[in-house]
């Protein structure tokens, strides 16, 4: 607007514009207030621009894909802490009333005792209630070997419980194997589950496994039917037929 208050352009060309200049600032406020507003908008676009900007560089591949991987991972888990798996029979049978030899032998009752069954805690169990199934003594040392993951496989094959428990007398100046040794031992029966037994007393082997240091020994697998008879102990077991159909015969008593 030119000076002397005519609406038509002024002398330098310049196009028509409004200006209104308040005589008092404080009527800016409001504008200044609206201006902040927007910058603060302006900037929080730009930042979310620049963290969706990895994944939308490929269009909507990424997202799918890694919403994918997260369904299949939390599937995973959920089957593996939940899936079913065969359930080993419970001991409702029983104990045989009679036996042909006493607690502690072949066609006997498995000895008198306790041990402890552990898991994410030791429960004290009474020995003649680990039934049915093998339990496997390990000696001094031992190495696991695949005969483990085996009998750990066919134990679960036919619904029956497999057990591993260390023998604690030394031997050659070793010691028995630690709960971490079993530990590790179990984990390599893929196929099946192995439950760990604490006997500090060593009373399953002082009943059924060579003393420790005997040539050839390896682990000693004792199979239990379900009425609590062992109808047999073998100290040098190894993989094959004989000892798939003693695991199978479990099954059957």
């Amino acid at each position: 607007m030119r000076p002397d208050g005519d609406p038509e352009p002024d002398d330098y060309g310049l196009p028509r514009v409004d200006v209104v200049v308040p005589d008092d600032a404080r009527e800016l406020d409001r504008d200044i207030v609206a201006y902040h507003r927007e910058r603060r908008q302006e900037r929080r676009r730009a930042r979310n621009r620049r963290l969706v900007r990895p994944f939308t560089r490929f269009g909507v591949a990424i997202p799918i894909i890694a919403g994918a991987l997260l369904i299949a991972l939390v599937s995973g888990a959920l089957m593996t802490a939940f899936g079913p798996r065969p359930t080993p029979r419970p001991t409702a049978r029983m104990l045989a009333p009679s036996a042909s030899a006493s607690p502690g032998r072949l066609h006997g009752l498995l000895p008198e005792g306790y041990v402890s069954v552990v898991g994410r805690e030791a429960v004290r169990t009474r020995l003649q209630d680990l039934r049915p199934g093998v339990i496997a003594i390990l000696p001094p040392g031992y190495r696991c070997e695949p005969m483990v993951a085996e009998l750990a496989g066919r134990a679960q094959e036919f619904k029956l419980n497999f057990w591993l428990v260390a023998d604690p007398r030394p031997a050659a100046g070793r010691k028995g194997m630690s709960i971490k040794d079993l530990r590790a031992c179990a984990g390599t029966a893929h196929r099946g589950t192995a439950q760990i037994i604490e006997d500090g007393d060593g009373i399953l082997a002082r009943a059924y496994a060579p003393a420790p240091g005997t040539p050839g020994t390896g682990a000693t697998a004792v199979f239990v039917q379900l009425d609590g008879i062992v109808p047999h102990a073998e100290p040098f077991a190894r993989l094959g037929g004989e000892l798939t159909e003693m695991v199978q015969a479990l099954e059957t008593s």
